[in-house]
């Protein structure tokens, strides 16, 4: 243990990594909102539920430190709990676009020919749609629930990540390991998903942490306009709907949810830009 630690810690990629002060204040904040969102719980000081119609609206305090909404609601502590929702999200929906570009690309690029131009035409395809209006259209013939966001974020984020793998797996597939493992008989399954696919993985990862701060970008404004996450369950979009309805006297409502969004989404960017930066050796040329 101490062994693989001492190794990480000389490694090219720390080395780089770290010297990006950015990418590391970025790895911290996902850190601690990780962190915020699994004990939400434990951190929160109210119900985000419990109603309280003798609190109804009141400035930060100490009792309330980012106040109250509208219903006499803890704002922090549905924040919290929208941390929750928000972080789920983003991560199931990247999820579901990693498995389906990733499968996508590497077959196109390492079949080739007909198999190649048909999924390619395909993604084309799916790129003419504008995704938030895609993400509309779709919400629209279905009932808006947490899972429902989930699955429709992640059905219409893969695209570019399917070609993202597909560039990188051109340029493996020819490579001599890849003609050896040929050589030796190894079956196509094996040769995508033991020898070619795993030396792929540096974009995929790099392409994931970014994608999770677009899935929340996108779920916030679903929420926002009321087709994401549904009333009573809170999340950062819909806990927004309440600020901008009583913006003109409980600001709070705004400023801690839209800085709660804006600081998730630059973390994620910047701890993805940094995993590139240290991860990509052309890079180090």
């Amino acid at each position: 243990m101490l062994a693989s630690l001492r190794a990480f810690r000389e490694s090219i990629f720390w080395r780089q990594f770290r010297q990006n002060h950015l990418a590391i204040a970025g790895g911290v904040v996902v850190v601690l909102l990780g962190l915020a969102a699994l004990l939400a719980s434990v951190l929160a000081p109210y119900d985000p539920a419990a109603y309280d119609v003798k609190q109804i609206l009141l400035s930060p305090s100490p009792a309330h430190w980012f106040g109250t909404d509208q219903l006499g609601r803890d704002l922090l502590s549905r924040m919290l709990y929208g941390a929750r929702i928000s972080m789920s999200v983003g991560f199931v929906s990247v999820g579901i676009a990693v498995v389906i570009g990733t499968l996508i690309g590497t077959m196109a690029a390492y079949y080739g020919g007909r198999t190649d131009e048909l999924l390619m035409r395909f993604v084309d395809l799916m790129l003419n749609f504008p995704r938030f209006f895609l993400l509309l259209t779709l919400i629209a013939f279905l009932r808006p629930s947490i899972f429902v966001i989930m699955a429709v974020i992640g059905l219409t984020g893969w695209m570019g990540l399917a070609r993202l793998v597909r560039s990188e797996i051109l340029s493996l597939k020819e490579r001599e390991f890849v003609l050896s493992a040929r050589a030796l008989g190894a079956r196509d399954r094996r040769i995508m998903f033991r020898h070619i696919l795993p030396n792929a993985l540096v974009p995929v990862l790099v392409s994931a942490t970014l994608g999770v701060a677009g899935a929340i970008l996108a779920e916030s404004g679903l929420s926002f306009l009321g087709l994401g996450v549904q009333p009573p369950t809170p999340s950062w979009g819909n806990i927004l709907i309440d600020g901008k309805a009583n913006i003109e006297i409980a600001w709070w409502l705004s400023v801690f949810p839209g800085m709660a969004i804006l600081v998730t989404v630059l973390a994620y960017n910047l701890l993805g830009e940094g995993l590139r930066d240290a991860l990509d050796p052309r890079l180090h040329q």
